[in-house]
């Protein structure tokens, strides 16, 4: 990691950070001026730490303070905006996601103990815990970066630690049109059915931008109505929200005690006078609540989930509420044609870049099937000299339930688009 010195010998990083550790104060609250006080203080002994150089130094203080406080090695890829994701296998191999390619980095944890130790302080930060007994965990960091961590027994080779990124700055949707992401005439419309208090369901595969897309969405909610937020891990940057309640799941003991689930979460929002209700993602059982807590009255809640189509969205969400619930399927689809107002399904073309792929009413039962209209779809047109993918979000249909754009003063859709983000 650092280099050899003058005089031909390896510094040993493990050794000196675990020196450094056992002369800090286990039990005390530590600054970060006190542990590089003591690191400033090792680099001095000159038995230990044999330098000349002052470039070695400085570049071994960074180093070792990074691993003590922050995130190591990962430090320099985290420094690094155009980084969107950061997936470490092990202490053998570390990938990264960088304009849209992923690559392996140069770089590579020194042992298991230091990758460990960084995965120990992220999930610590938010009161989460993982060892061979719960192996797995998801925590975020202070910047609100999303992180998945595997351990062992279930991870074969090494912990594996996988982190998701969002821009510091947050995504507006006049940006997701600049990207080409969507398009003007579709952006307004859902505007509109956001203000309205349409319910919509955002879907997509992983890494489509579900969640990027719903802080977007929830940019046009009414400043005067009380939003609640659940999460399995919060991520959520919904903005100029006076009235927001922001909820998260915890997770329980060794033995499952204490846990607070997705669906404890969504009955305490119900008795907290909600307008709206946010469920950043479904995954189980708790889609039944979700979709209950959409059909009582919260008109304009909001969610998201993984699938590949708006279809199979609608499929997917039957099995997630016959997983906490034995009833008819019929009744299941009832609750869901009545819940949802509109699926939102979002994807990553060839180019690597994200996209509204289609835009679909759900507009109610027909013969025990749900009735799904198609209102916008893109259409590929190839791709340019630069590999970019040519295409455009078209209009396929109209809305046909106009009855909560009524209510809120809008006397059909063909009035949306004249409105301005």
């Amino acid at each position: 990691m650092t280099g050899k010195d003058s005089r031909g010998k390896e510094p040993d990083f493990e050794a000196l950070r675990s020196e450094i550790m056992n002369a800090l104060d286990p039990g005390g609250d530590i600054s970060d001026q006190e542990v590089l006080a003591a690191i400033d203080r090792l680099l001095l002994d000159r038995e230990k730490v044999p330098y000349q150089g002052l470039a070695r130094r400085l570049r071994l203080r960074t180093e070792l303070f990074n691993s003590l406080r922050r995130l190591g090695i990962l430090q320099e890829l985290m420094d690094d905006p155009s980084v969107t994701e950061i997936m470490v296998n092990g202490t053998e191999s570390i990938f990264l996601e960088k304009d849209g390619s992923i690559r392996k980095w140069h770089k590579r944890f020194e042992s298991v103990k230091i990758l460990e130790d960084v995965i120990q302080q992220i999930v610590g930060r938010t009161n989460r815990r993982v060892n061979e007994a719960a192996p797995i965990a998801d925590a975020r960091l202070e910047d609100g970066s999303r992180v998945h961590v595997v351990m062992a027994p279930v991870a074969l080779n090494g912990p594996i630690l996988t982190i998701r990124r969002f821009p510091k700055k947050a995504i507006s949707m006049e940006d997701l049109i600049s990207f080409g992401s969507v398009s003007r005439e579709c952006a307004l419309f859902l505007q509109q059915l956001v203000k309205a208090g349409y319910n919509i369901f955002i879907s997509g595969g992983t890494g489509s931008g579900k969640t990027t897309f719903l802080n977007v969405l929830s940019e046009f909610i009414p400043k005067e109505e009380r939003v609640i937020t659940i999460e399995d891990s919060a991520e959520l940057q919904l903005k100029n929200l006076p009235n927001l309640v922001r909820l998260e799941t915890r997770a329980g003991d060794p033995e499952g005690n204490h846990a607070l689930t997705t669906r404890q979460l969504i009955r305490a929002a119900l008795r907290m006078r909600p307008d709206r209700i946010v469920v950043g993602e479904v995954r189980g059982s708790e889609a039944i609540d979700m979709l209950q807590a959409f059909n009582t009255g919260h008109d304009g809640s909001l969610s998201t989930g993984h699938a590949n189509s708006p279809a199979d969205m609608l499929s997917r969400l039957e099995t997630m509420v016959l997983m906490g619930m034995e009833i008819p399927l019929e009744a299941v689809r009832r609750q869901m044609a009545s819940a949802i107002d509109l699926i939102v399904h979002l994807g990553r073309v060839r180019d690597k870049s994200r996209k509204v792929l289609a835009v679909t009413e759900v507009a109610g039962m027909e013969q025990g099937e749900i009735r799904l209209l198609p209102l916008y779809q893109f259409a590929d047109q190839g791709t340019d000299e630069s590999g970019r993918v040519l295409g455009s979000l078209q209009k396929t249909g109209s809305l046909r339930q106009l009855e909560k754009l009524k209510a809120s003063g809008i006397a059909g859709e063909g009035e949306i688009c004249h409105e301005t983000i």
